[in-house]
């Protein structure tokens, strides 16, 4: 029997409960998942980037593992809708936002989450 999680195993973009599922979560199972994840410290690194995300980026993780999300791989969303909510001690919102993908703006769904229980924060990215 595999140990490997299916979807059905892990959160939906709207789960209640996602940062600490996806906190349990490993590289593998995120990389099931139907919608990117990036998951960061508390200083913004990103630790992991699921396959998803990736895809959709055209950014591969070996890029931007260890790097500054918001700095170095997102710069279109340093700013007060996005980054700077993360320095708040605890939220979960979703917005609808634009990211800037080579010059072409493409629409998503973002949802913002960073628990005081959970020592990661979290930005789920569901791509219209």
């Amino acid at each position: 029997m595999s140990s490997r999680a299916t979807p059905v195993d892990l959160p939906g973009f709207d789960a209640p409960d996602a940062a600490s599922l996806l906190s349990a979560a490993t590289s593998e199972q995120l990389d099931t998942l139907g919608y990117g994840v990036v998951e960061m410290d508390l200083n913004c690194t990103v630790l992991r980037y699921n396959q998803t995300e990736s895809s959709y980026s055209g950014l591969q993780p070996e890029r931007v593992i260890g790097r500054h999300f918001f700095k170095d791989v997102a710069p279109c969303s340093n700013n007060k809708r996005v980054a700077q909510r993360y320095a708040q001690p605890s939220f979960d919102e979703t917005i609808a936002y634009t990211f800037a993908l080579r010059m072409k703006p493409v629409p998503v769904t973002l949802r913002m989450v960073k628990l005081e229980a959970v020592p990661k924060m979290y930005l789920l990215v569901r791509w219209s």
